[in-house]
């Protein structure tokens, strides 16, 4: 845990982090798309969430997490895959349930949730990531086959963050990935997904968002872990 005398160390790098980070620019091109060929029905793919589904990082959305995912799962299932993102930069768990979730178009087969990052930057509480959580679970209950829930990134890797202020929010990070393991764990048709720690090699320009390897890497691992071999 961090040391209580640093909480001023970590107020001031946090508010030189945002007066000097330089972002990458958000992507370009549709925001939807069709990865893969076959005569099966496709599978319906839908991100919903913060900037990395917004796909900064990336020159256009087929290249970012979205896209990336889809193209894993057309090679794994042998289906086409249908996808669509929905991200806005900034976004805490309250937008995206008000705002981004009910842009979801028809009902998708999977919706992989993208979200916490910006509620630990904000310094919600571990009772407000469940209770929000909790609300974007049963927002997703009727209208997707499958909720996934993406374990936030370790920030601790971020080349774009201070040290100290990098650990500490690393530490509210891995309590919210906690709590939303447990929920996952308790709900049908829910599925909690790891990723692997960022690398050097993973991050944009901005040392925040990845790269196109980064969000690769990022989606071979969370398709490994999707429940797509039952599905007709």
């Amino acid at each position: 845990m961090t040391n209580p005398l640093l909480l001023p160390v970590v107020v001031v790098q946090g508010i030189w982090l945002r007066a000097t980070m330089k972002l990458a620019p958000p992507p370009t091109g549709p925001a939807f798309g069709v990865e893969g060929e076959g005569t099966r029905p496709p599978i319906r793919l839908a991100v919903v969430g913060e900037s990395t589904a917004a796909g900064y990082g990336v020159d256009t959305h087929a290249e970012g997490f979205a896209g990336s995912v889809a193209r894993e799962l057309a090679a794994r299932s042998d289906r086409p895959v249908e996808w669509q993102t929905i991200g806005q930069f900034g976004a805490t768990a309250r937008r995206i349930r008000h705002r981004l979730i009910p842009q979801i178009t028809a009902k998708p087969d999977f919706v992989i949730v993208l979200a916490g990052g910006n509620d630990v930057l904000a310094r919600r509480r571990g009772d407000e990531w469940r209770s929000e959580l909790t609300a974007i679970l049963e927002a997703l209950s009727e209208g997707a086959e499958q909720t996934v829930i993406s374990e936030i990134p370790r920030f601790a890797n971020s080349p774009a963050f201070p040290s100290i202020f990098a650990r500490f929010v690393d530490e509210r990070a891995n309590e919210f990935n906690e709590i939303s393991r447990a929920m996952c764990a308790d709900r049908p048709a829910t599925t909690w997904i790891t990723c692997p720690p960022p690398t050097a090699d993973y991050f944009a320009s901005d040392g925040l968002h990845p790269n196109q390897y980064g969000y690769s890497q990022w989606a071979e691992a969370v398709a490994g872990q999707l429940p797509i071999a039952d599905r007709s």
